[in-house]
């Protein structure tokens, strides 16, 4: 017996993708497999763990806890749609600096969920910060500079200059 199956046009990082995909799949499984964006990662499959974060109408979703079909023609954006050719989204720009990912598994959903609270909150505090991220589990860091990252971040896409203090960088203050 032939599964069910859904041809479906999605709006992925602003591009329309004509996709066909057994009915019952996640949004997670059809960007991963049908769609080829494998940075959306399979994580729990719970909606546990926040890896597989994107944003759907610029809100932040557990995208192994939706399914395809009933996404419609909302938007859906990935890691993948963040940079805009050569240039780096100030998350993904911050994230580096500050060496605030290190295996890297967790960091497209940590990215993901931090743009959805910067496009909400321009100048989020750092408990805001931790709370948007509360979702996301990361197994490698202490979060530390993941939310020193999105603070940078939402300094940099305010318009304004942002510089990691050396503290940040060094673990202590450096003299000029």
């Amino acid at each position: 017996m032939q599964a069910d199956t859904t041809t479906q046009t999605l709006d992925i990082n602003g591009e329309r993708r004509t996709v066909c995909f057994p009915s019952h799949h996640t949004l997670l499984e059809v960007l991963r497999e049908e769609c080829g964006l494998t940075g959306t990662k399979h994580g729990c499959e719970l909606g546990e763990c926040g890896a597989c974060t994107v944003l759907v109408d610029g809100e932040a979703v557990l995208s192994c806890l939706v399914l395809t079909a009933e996404v419609g023609e909302r938007p859906i954006e990935t890691v993948e749609g963040l940079q805009d050719g050569n240039a780096l989204h100030p998350l993904q720009t911050t994230f580096a600096d500050l060496g605030a990912a290190q295996c890297g598994y967790c960091t497209p959903g940590i990215l993901m969920a931090a743009k959805s609270l910067l496009a909400h909150n321009a100048a989020p505090s750092r408990p805001e910060i931790r709370e948007a991220l509360s979702g996301n589990l990361c197994r490698c860091t202490g979060y530390h500079k993941i939310v020193e990252a999105v603070e940078g971040a939402s300094v940099l896409l305010r318009g304004e200059a942002w510089e990691p203090e050396a503290e940040t960088i060094y673990g202590h203050d450096v003299d000029s």
